[in-house]
């Protein structure tokens, strides 16, 4: 039940983060690639808390990480930006080590 409403909560959310993205993004000359990490984070989200085993549950969390890294970095030309991700991407790695204790 518990892992209903969280995949209901994370699809309300990211349906109205969707929609505030088409018009932020709209001239952006990456809209299709921002989309596409977008509905991929999503569904990696939605695969790690709908997950029935551990390997699933693992593959979601390394796909949300992924994501991140992709999202956070989005605009890799700004520096800010670039390490932004890194620090994101170490972080995860970080992370995957607590979740594999």
């Amino acid at each position: 039940a518990l892992s209903i409403v969280m995949a209901l909560v994370v699809s309300w959310v990211s349906f109205f983060i969707h929609i505030y993205s088409i018009g932020y993004m709209h001239d952006d000359p990456g809209y299709p690639r921002y989309f596409t990490y977008l509905n991929l984070f999503v569904f990696m989200m939605l695969n790690l808390i709908l997950a029935n085993n551990f390997l699933l549950m693992f593959v979601g969390w390394e796909g949300v990480g992924l994501c991140s890294y992709l999202l956070i970095g989005f605009w890799f030309e700004k520096d800010s930006a670039s390490n932004a991700g890194k620090k994101a991407f170490v972080v995860n790695r970080v992370g995957d080590f607590g979740f594999l204790l």
